[in-house]
């Protein structure tokens, strides 16, 4: 019923009514007599059960009818936005003494309504905060359990700790809470904070501002099966003790919960899978409801069902550094094929799959062709430019106009081929001179060094990105939380200042790294691969810079 119509027992409980015959309906509407605000209708349903044939869900029915009626045609305001985690104001319980009343006034999709069953339920009624629309359904464990920590203010890890589950269960109930509505969060702490303002690129610039989700790249140890000659870190650093390492999880639990966002762990190192408690460092992070990834190297089959047993990683990423004479030779001989067979059993196991290629002047020209045999066999290919640093400045990148050349040749076959994936920022420039909106870069967000990520190293080093050093503080020392929010990390954040007036800023920032492998300061110089002639005082770029 529409706010300022006049209610009648047909709008306000179409559903009852339909439930009674004409002449039913007839004697009920008597018995109301002239009662305008027919509030009365569901407790005289209640005094005629067992007459007229009416069922005895009848009366809660009508109950919720009214309740609901009153949700839609309230004026009950829902803020705009919430300064702390909290209960939508427009939510309503209902106690019912029958299931799936709610399913016969709000139908879900286009499932068939389910007959009403005896059994104790909550029924919840609210406005959804984006949409106004008002919801009704019987309220689930979870959904009861997320309004209960969230109105009590109960903290999660010590609720957690007390009744002996896992934390990631009690996040899970309030993150599905959220995207139901039934609850309101503020919005992520992890936003860009840009001190100039370009003229926007496109017309949903804060797509590339929030971050919802922060990932932890999580070197978990320097043991590896492979000497890369690409590799840019084969320090000597202990592993992380396992009780550290649940400590670190805590850490970053607190952290996802301060900043409101959702928590990714992706486990890299060396070879992560190497690191003597995996399964339990892997369970724990489970636990905490944090999704996972694994950057590793192809491994047994039985290793993969063991952590398939515990949750499927959101994915599992190798490397492929060309085709197989210039592959075996960077990564040691027999390892094109193992990774080759290696993805027929991620694809198996139903895995989603990532291949990445470290680009250098040497392997440029096998991108594409590489793309043809992977083509079926992996869910996604792309590349990151070599970092020269460690065992990595013994190889070479590519020029500026071959990068150039490289860039619009790759993105012109991603067009057809959705295996190759855009992830590199200057892409962007590319598709600028093609006309087509951006994409988000590197992290989704452009350049993501201590903006929506952080690396940490098995000593537990914090860095900016794990490309290069980038060194923020120590995770033993401080907390992840004031590591974030230090003055250094704010620095990485904004990028270099040549970058300050570009309007491709908001999804690019060049590369930090690459800047760096050219001895570059990295935060005054920009990319020395970006290709975009420097840009005016109101933030818009000239022409195409093709000199090399």
């Amino acid at each position: 019923m529409k706010q300022d119509e006049t209610p009648t027992l047909e709008t306000v409980y179409p559903v009852s009514c339909s439930v009674l015959d004409d002449s039913a309906r007839g004697r009920i509407r008597a018995a109301l007599g002239a009662d305008p605000s027919i509030d009365g209708f569901p407790d005289l349903l209640k005094a005629h059960i067992g007459r007229y044939g009416l069922p005895e869900f009848l009366p809660e029915l009508a109950r919720l009818e009214r309740a609901f009626d009153h949700s839609a045609t309230g004026r009950r305001q829902i803020p705009p936005a919430a300064d702390k985690l909290t209960v939508n104001p427009t939510v309503t319980l209902i106690p019912v003494s029958w299931s799936h009343l709610s399913r016969l006034i709000q139908p879900a999709g286009d499932t068939p309504p389910l007959r009403p069953q005896p059994g104790s339920c909550v029924v919840m009624i609210w406005k959804d905060p984006q949409s106004g629309r008002t919801h009704i359904a019987d309220g689930h464990a979870e959904d009861l359990l997320a309004l209960k920590l969230v109105a009590e203010q109960i903290d999660i890890a010590s609720a957690a700790r007390l009744e002996n589950i896992a934390p990631g269960l009690l996040m899970q109930a309030i993150h599905h809470g959220i995207s139901k509505g039934l609850l309101l969060s503020p919005p992520s702490k992890i936003r860009r904070d840009f001190t100039s303002k370009p003229p926007p690129l496109c017309e949903t610039p804060d797509d590339y501002l929030t971050a919802g989700v922060f990932t932890l790249q999580w070197h978990i140890t320097q043991a590896c099966d492979l000497h890369c000659r690409h590799c840019y870190d084969r320090s000597d650093r202990p592993p992380v003790p396992l009780n550290q390492g649940i400590a670190i999880l805590d850490d970053f639990f607190d952290f996802c919960v301060q900043h409101h966002v959702r928590g990714q762990v992706t486990f890299t190192g060396g070879n992560p899978l190497l690191y003597p408690d995996f399964a339990h460092i892997y369970q724990a992070a489970d636990e905490r409801g944090f999704a996972i990834g694994i950057l590793g190297n192809p491994s047994p089959k039985h290793r993969l069902e063991s952590l398939l047993a515990i949750r499927r990683p959101v994915f599992f990423q190798v490397s492929l550094e060309g085709l197989e004479p210039h592959n075996d030779w960077i990564r040691g001989e027999g390892h094109f094929q193992r990774t080759l067979e290696f993805l027929n059993v991620l694809r198996d196991l139903d895995i989603y799959s990532m291949v990445m290629l470290t680009l250098t002047r040497d392997n440029i020209d096998q991108v594409l062709p590489l793309a043809e045999i992977l083509t079926g066999r992996t869910n996604s290919f792309t590349f990151n430019r070599l970092s020269m640093v460690g065992e990595g400045a013994n190889l070479m990148l590519p020029d500026k106009e071959t990068y150039q050349q490289f860039l619009q040749a790759y993105t012109a076959e991603a067009e057809t081929n959705p295996m190759l994936h855009l992830k590199d920022n200057l892409i962007n420039i590319v598709r600028y001179q093609n006309g087509q909106s951006p994409m988000g870069g590197c992290t989704g967000f452009g350049c993501g060094a201590a903006f929506n990520f952080l690396t940490l190293l098995p000593d537990g080093e914090v860095h900016a990105c794990r490309k290069f050093p980038s060194y923020l503080g120590n995770i033993f020392q401080q907390s992840l939380s004031d590591i974030y929010d230090s003055d250094s990390a704010d620095r990485y954040r904004r990028g270099s200042d040549a970058c300050r007036n570009c309007r491709l800023r908001r999804v690019c920032r060049g590369c930090l790294a690459t800047a760096h492998s050219f001895g570059l300061d990295i935060f005054t110089d920009r990319d020395p691969h970006c290709f975009l002639n420097k840009v005016t005082a109101d933030g818009y770029p000239n022409t195409l810079d093709n000199s090399s």
